[in-house]
């Protein structure tokens, strides 16, 4: 019986995160669960094992880089050799242009853009020695502007350069690396995105819904399932690819 694959998810204790570490355990992968807060993401181990599953818990900083070289170098030890990675870590620190603070815009910067790349750097080298591997960096349609995301928006748009560089880099060892850029999708996130704005959630949701062709917002769910085909075996020849996950044509 072969060993069952080893992936990292970051940003995992909740949302979108959490929902794509259930998804890759129920796959067959053992999982490990990053967030800031390692008790935080014992909530979606816990979760796993009840389901039958197999993960571990690691608190992290991505955006430091001793702190992600060591959390990689733990999954290694104890879960054996990470060949998947999922970066799906990422804070919000929403304001006007001329109103943003230069502290506001760097942390965004470097927990989403700093912090994929470093956990890119550290992981890597597991993959090309196995000759295989799958890299999935979260974007957002906030990537094409989005008023009010003035750091996030340069993040996510920043991401997808990086994804396309990795792909070419690290595309002769096996690995492919690929992006996704989802649109509103239902979270913790978009619920205080309602709140700070002052509009009920569910109306909120309803508005979205309405400019959205498939009649709905989108769920963790539908981000974790095109996750799952982007790191299967079958998923090689995708390489470099940006994909709106949006329930419409925006890009």
């Amino acid at each position: 019986m072969t060993t069952p694959r080893t992936a990292i998810v970051t940003g995992a204790a909740r949302g979108i995160g959490a929902a794509i570490a259930l998804r890759l355990a129920t796959d067959g992968y053992q999982v490990a669960v990053l967030d800031l807060d390692e008790s935080t993401a014992a909530t979606t181990v816990a979760k796993i094992a009840d389901a039958g599953g197999h993960a571990l818990a690691v608190g992290v900083d991505v955006s430091d880089e001793a702190s992600s070289q060591a959390a990689v170098q733990r999954v290694a030890d104890e879960l054996g050799a990470p060949t998947i990675l999922v970066n799906n870590a990422g804070i919000t620190r929403d304001n006007l242009l001329f109103k943003l603070p230069v502290q506001d815009w760097d942390s965004v910067l470097n927990v989403h853009l700093r912090g994929a790349f470093l956990m890119v750097k550290a992981a890597q080298k597991h993959m090309t020695a196995q000759k295989f591997g799958r890299i999935v960096n979260m974007s957002s349609l906030s990537a094409l502007g989005n008023r009010g995301q003035a750091n996030y928006a340069a993040a996510k748009a920043g991401l997808q350069g990086f994804t396309k560089t990795v792909a070419i880099e690290l595309g002769k060892f096996g690995v492919t690396t690929n992006a996704i850029a989802p649109g509103f999708i239902e979270t913790e996130m978009t619920a205080a995105t309602a709140e700070r704005i002052g509009i009920p959630f569910e109306e909120f949701k309803a508005g979205a819904a309405a400019q959205i062709p498939v009649g709905r917002v989108g769920q963790p769910e539908d981000v974790a399932h095109l996750v799952s085909f982007f790191v299967s075996e079958g998923a090689g020849f995708v390489n470099g690819q940006i994909v709106y996950l949006s329930g419409g044509p925006n890009n």
